[in-house]
């Protein structure tokens, strides 16, 4: 039986990844709710580096893989779960499946952008925020280009797409 490899993104009305810096700027009361219950779906978390110094992961449900090349910030090093890995992104995907299971990545654009690239992905859950302006965009048609749209829910706050992505990308 395959692993699932999903990446959970939140994005602003016009693809921006953060406000004031992070993620959770974006974010709302339903998103918050969908992000907590993907996370009962899957045995491991996997973020870069960024994402490590930027956002509050001092403490995870599960396993928590920081790809990164630098030594972990202070607030992640104290998670019990955490750890660094310095792997190519295919090796740690591979070794995250071998080792845990079913991988959620919550990444931010660049990591995302590659993971998709090199085909390492089979599911995108995008909550795209009603909230106007924020930094770091990416091109929501781009990225959801190669999936076919499994879900469309819109919530109080804005809208919960689900995205699985064509065998041809796999």
């Amino acid at each position: 039986m395959a692993h699932r490899v999903a990446v959970n993104l939140i994005v602003g009305a016009k693809g921006e990844t953060t406000w004031g810096g992070t993620s959770a700027g974006l974010s709302f009361a339903a998103d918050r709710a969908r992000f907590h219950q993907l996370r009962r779906e899957f045995q491991a978390i996997l973020i870069g580096g960024n994402t490590a110094q930027h956002e509050p992961y001092a403490k995870t449900p599960l396993p928590l893989i920081v790809m990164t090349h630098r030594p972990l910030p202070e607030q992640i090093a104290k998670n019990p779960h955490a750890v660094a890995w310095e792997l190519p992104l295919p090796a740690a995907v591979s070794k995250a499946v071998d080792t845990y299971g079913d991988l959620l990545i919550e990444a931010g654009p660049a990591l995302i952008v590659e993971a998709l690239s090199l085909g390492l992905i089979s599911e995108i859950f995008l909550s795209i925020s009603e909230l106007p302006g924020g930094e770091n965009p990416i091109d929501i048609s781009q990225l959801t280009k190669d999936g076919v749209e499994l879900s469309r829910q819109e919530v109080d706050g804005g809208l919960f797409l689900h995205y699985r992505l064509a065998p041809s990308h796999l």
